[in-house]
């Protein structure tokens, strides 16, 4: 299987618990505490060593909370290339109430990476020989500068990698100028860089294909939730609906996804496999509780029964 490396610029811890009832000044039991590793990148590979392929991540942590991620992730036994920071990577906080069913997730914002840190970060990158997808995830925090998307472009261009990015808002936007192989919005996501206000399910292929001429990227996969997904590049378009299952978490849906796609690219799948696999990821983490994501069985079933 061809090399992935994935960039987390905001690595995070996430805890996860659930509740009885979600009441206001009351102190509240938690209980189903979990602490997993999380960030877009790092939950990426993360998924593709759960689905049986192989991915290096590479995130700065910092403090006792970096310590204690760099620990929860070599519990996974995932590949990494770590950066150290000097601010306390944050814990982001996700309650299921359990009388409503809501899922409420608190981000914390992120600290400030240092332009010491995040040119770490791409040195890091640069100093893995086989290279053939790079996977940027997550939000750019603070100290980051939207130019990286250039230097990042340019790293997988002396490799002769395809540079993948899941991102949003402007961060998204300017590394799409850069002419990145593939993004992943989600409907708002592709309104902003179509120029639209709102979109249907049936311009969302039109949509794409205009935002492909514009910037230069090669595909797109919009990101619809249980209405599943459209994959769109030059050439082709594919739909492809989400299986019905019940849905306990979204955490770590899209990442899911997102290692699924690039997890089907590595392995030479076609672009219609490609998406029905992402597709079959994204659902299977939906099943789990926390941040657990996909798992493989889920997905082997799920995948089975797509286009069928």
């Amino acid at each position: 299987m061809s090399s992935i490396v994935t960039i987390t610029f905001s690595p995070c811890i996430d805890q996860s618990a659930s509740i009885a009832a979600l009441i206001p000044e009351k102190k509240l039991q938690c209980y189903a505490v979990k602490s997993e590793p999380g960030g877009g990148g790092i939950n990426v590979a993360r998924a593709i060593k759960k689905i049986g392929g192989y991915a290096t991540a590479i995130f700065p942590s910092g403090g006792y909370t970096g310590k204690h991620l760099n620990h929860l992730i070599e519990k996974e036994n995932v590949p990494t290339s770590i950066i150290e920071a000097s601010s306390e990577t944050r814990e982001n906080i996700i309650i299921f109430d359990e009388s409503s069913g809501y899922q409420y997730r608190f981000g914390m914002p992120p600290p400030e990476l240092s332009e010491h840190e995040w040119k770490k970060c791409l040195e890091a990158l640069d100093k893995i020989i086989d290279v053939k997808f790079i996977v940027v995830s997550g939000r750019l925090p603070p100290g980051v500068p939207f130019s990286v998307f250039g230097l990042l472009k340019k790293i997988a261009a002396r490799k002769n990698a395809k540079l993948i990015v899941d991102t949003s808002g402007d961060a998204l936007r300017e590394a799409v100028k850069q002419g990145v192989y593939l993004i992943k919005p989600n409907r708002a996501e592709l309104c902003a860089l179509a120029g639209l206000d709102s979109i249907e399910n049936i311009h969302i292929a039109d949509a794409a294909r205009s935002v492909i001429q514009k910037y230069g990227c090669e595909v797109i996969v919009v990101s619809l939730g249980k209405d599943g997904a459209v994959l769109v590049s030059n050439d082709e378009i594919h739909q492809t609906l989400a299986p019905d299952v019940k849905t306990i978490s979204t955490v770590g849906a899209g990442d899911s996804m997102v290692a699924g796609i690039v997890y089907s690219l590595a392995n030479g799948s076609d672009f219609k496999h490609i998406l029905q696999f992402g597709v079959a990821c994204g659902t299977a983490a939906t099943m789990n509780p926390g941040t657990e994501l996909c798992h493989a069985e889920d997905v082997d079933n799920l995948y089975s029964t797509i286009g069928k």
